[in-house]
């Protein structure tokens, strides 16, 4: 056996354990769920200030709530393919990568946005 087959063998590498993956899943898919949450109130409150304003959510408002609700679930998912075979500390950057787009998308939404154009 020569030096050159021992360097083509493979070596493994590291992977992260899966109690640890599903442990940093479930911790920061609370703080994404908990941006949902936010984001249902907000839809369930404007409809409540349209009614009482007697008016209704235009159809960019519904766009924008709903796409609200949809914004965090989808980073979630993204964040946790893209970090699915990569070690704890990279998985744990891109759930909190991802916190903060989720947190800048959706401010900047109602900072364009605003409540008024959401009323028809």
């Amino acid at each position: 056996m020569s030096g050159d087959e021992a360097a083509v063998e493979p070596t493994h590498a590291r992977r992260t354990p899966f109690w640890l993956e599903l442990t940093l899943a479930i911790v920061f898919g609370l703080f994404f769920a908990y941006d949902a949450w936010e984001a249902v109130g907000n839809l369930v409150g404007m409809a409540g200030v349209a009614a009482a304003l007697g008016t209704m959510l235009s159809t960019t408002g519904w766009i924008v709530l709903i796409g609200a609700i949809l914004l965090p679930v989808a980073i979630f998912a993204i964040a946790f393919l893209i970090g699915r075979r990569r070690g704890a500390v990279v998985q744990a950057a891109l759930y909190l990568a991802g916190l903060a787009v989720s947190a800048a998308l959706y401010l900047d939404i109602l900072l364009m946005f605003g409540p008024g154009a959401l009323l028809a």
